[in-house]
């Protein structure tokens, strides 16, 4: 029998000229067998801390810590899975000699890259995108494209949507792993000069729950916890 996963896509840092120079795109991978078990506890987490509000980075909170630890916990004993593209020194990217001229046309490569991986082994996905990110429809409808065209029509990607990143917990936990990912980064690239003390703290227990430094790319073939760095050539 075929497996079936659900794909929850978030991004940070994504726009052009913020004078960030990061930008991060990542997923949470989630089997449908245990898709029912998996937010049952996710919410049972949520509960027991009170937590009513959507999980954001941008609104991490110092009185929140044992709660974001907790989930950390949670994700690396389940079934779920993370992995990420980090765009590193964003500012060197050459859209006019390798992206047709254009930032959307390197979104949609970071895209695929970050999909590619899994394989067409008979398994089925279906790839849900934050509603709140932006280039809408044209973006679903070129990422459906290029994978039809790359598997001739037979894509085991079979559906591309738009949620509401607060109506789904895993779009939350991918925004929260990606936000830590892109703050270490800026930290280690002097982008952010005073980092909180909080953040760090948390930043440092899910290094050594993953076994990764967050700035860095792991192994290839991690599947638990995947980073794939990417860098822009120098512009001689």
């Amino acid at each position: 029998m075929n497996n079936k996963y659900d794909f929850y896509i978030d991004e940070s840092c994504h726009l052009e000229n913020d004078k960030i120079p990061v930008m991060c795109i990542g997923y949470i991978k989630v089997p449908m067998s245990d898709y029912v078990e998996l937010q049952k506890e996710f919410n049972q987490i949520l509960a027991k801390h009170n937590q009513k509000s959507e999980l954001k980075w941008n609104k991490f909170s110092n009185a929140r810590t044992a709660l974001y630890k907790e989930l950390v916990d949670y994700f690396f004993r389940s079934s779920l899975q993370f992995r990420c593209v980090l765009v590193k020194y964003k500012e060197r990217l050459n859209h006019a000699d390798f992206n047709q001229g254009s930032h959307d046309n390197f979104y949609y490569k970071m895209t695929y890259y970050l999909l590619r991986p899994n394989n067409s082994n008979g398994d089925e996905y279906r790839v849900f995108i934050d509603i709140q990110n932006t280039r809408g429809r044209e973006k679903l409808r070129k990422i459906n494209e290029v994978f039809n065209n790359e598997y001739k029509g037979k894509s085991p990607f079979k559906q591309f949507q738009h949620l509401h990143s607060h109506d789904n917990n895993f779009f939350q936990l991918a925004d929260f792993f990606i936000g830590a990912i892109t703050y270490k980064t800026r930290v280690v690239m002097k982008n952010i000069e005073n980092p909180t003390q909080n953040r760090m703290d948390f930043i440092q227990y899910l290094e050594t729950k993953s076994g990764f430094n967050l700035e860095e790319g792991t192994e290839p073939w991690e599947t638990k916890f995947n980073i794939f760095d990417h860098q822009p050539r120098i512009k001689l």
